[in-house]
């Protein structure tokens, strides 16, 4: 297992304790169980002030493959995460346990994942708050997510897009659960 979708937030909405914090939430993660890799990540971008260059979510992943819990391969490499080509689906976006995340259409939605990235996994340039503070904050504000199971509200690019469909409501637990999400990221082995 290289990849998994966490099985559960922080529990803080989007506060994470920056990328240092969820880095360490996908380490612990992975470790509960069982992986024996230690530089697991999280696919989190960040915004600088001013309009500085940020942090991409995709320079902090490695080159891959990436493969799920059950061995299958969601992306060959980072080209291939960030082409329609990838293996990112319901089905294929397991937690670290090997388990399906609700999607659209379940009884309790969870599909929203937090990125904070454009649909190249770059730092969005779109203005205001597409972090939560840098993954700092779980009240005002709003974040950038993805679908996992690649479905939404209309048959758009947007809705369909495993990394960057629209912002969150807010930043607290209440707001992202309130759009279809629980505070949940994507956890990769930095290869």
């Amino acid at each position: 297992m290289t990849f998994f979708v966490a099985s559960a937030g922080k529990g803080n909405g989007a506060d994470l304790g920056g990328l240092a914090g969820a880095d360490a939430h996908c380490q612990a993660l992975a470790s509960a169980a069982g992986s024996t890799n230690t530089n697991w990540r999280a696919y989190l971008s960040t915004t600088e002030p001013g309009g500085a260059a940020g942090v991409n979510a995709r320079d902090r992943i490695g080159k891959g493959p990436w493969q799920n819990a059950k061995g299958v391969v969601v992306a060959k490499s980072v080209e291939d995460l960030h082409s329609d080509s990838n293996n990112i689906t319901k089905q294929t976006a397991l937690t670290e346990k090997g388990e399906t995340v609700n999607g659209r259409g379940d009884a309790v939605n969870t599909h929203d994942v937090l990125t904070g990235s454009d649909p190249q996994g770059l730092f969005s340039t779109a203005g205001g708050d597409t972090t939560c503070g840098n993954w700092t904050k779980s009240g005002e504000g709003s974040a950038i997510v993805g679908h996992h199971d690649r479905a939404g509200l209309q048959n758009t690019r947007h809705m369909n897009s495993w990394n960057s469909s629209h912002g969150s409501r807010g930043c607290s637990q209440d707001n992202l659960k309130a759009t279809g999400g629980a505070g949940l990221i994507y956890c990769f082995v930095a290869n």
